[in-house]
């Protein structure tokens, strides 16, 4: 959690003492260096960038009639990332949001599935997940949406066009 731009750590107890609390967090407030953490948000964009580039078709196996995430979906706007896993009746039970990624992937792009332990999908998971940080889990109907994400200008993170469609 940030707090005017300083990182806190939330800590849960189970029967420890304020004073032994106090002690511990006085050792070390965060466990990672401020260079480890920059090294980790890097690790994150870039893997929230490699996604944008797939949701947005950077991979021609993910489609075999042109369609992309990003034509149903832009932004992840509608995928709702942040309500999975729930139960989605066309499939007759609970799933996770990789296999609905999947899903479409298959059906509307006619494409070939990703592994769902792999890289890509992992990639396209940080994308989707990254831009609905902070929006209220609310499971049900695939025609609730979530509101739209406020940012300034641009995706939200920093990233290099792809030179594709609107991107360009």
């Amino acid at each position: 959690m940030k707090l005017d731009g300083k990182i806190i750590r939330r800590v849960v107890t189970v029967s420890i003492g304020a004073s032994a609390l106090a002690t511990a967090l006085s050792a070390s407030a965060y466990p990672f260096s401020k260079e480890e953490l920059a090294e980790q948000e890097a690790a994150l964009l870039s893997a929230v960038d490699k996604g944008y580039h797939l949701w947005h078709g950077s991979n021609p196996a993910m489609t075999t009639n042109g369609l992309a995430c990003g034509n149903c979906h832009p932004d992840a706007a509608a995928a709702n990332p942040q309500t999975f896993p729930k139960y989605v009746p066309m499939f007759g039970k609970v799933v996770p949001f990789r296999e609905m990624v999947n899903w479409c992937i298959l059906n509307p792009q006619a494409g070939k599935a990703l592994d769902v332990n792999g890289e890509d999908m992992t990639a396209m998971e940080a994308y989707a997940f990254y831009l609905h940080r902070s929006k209220p889990i609310e499971p049900g109907l695939a025609a609730r949406q979530t509101a739209p994400i406020v940012v300034d200008s641009g995706t939200g993170y920093p990233r290099k066009p792809t030179g594709i469609g609107v991107d360009k």
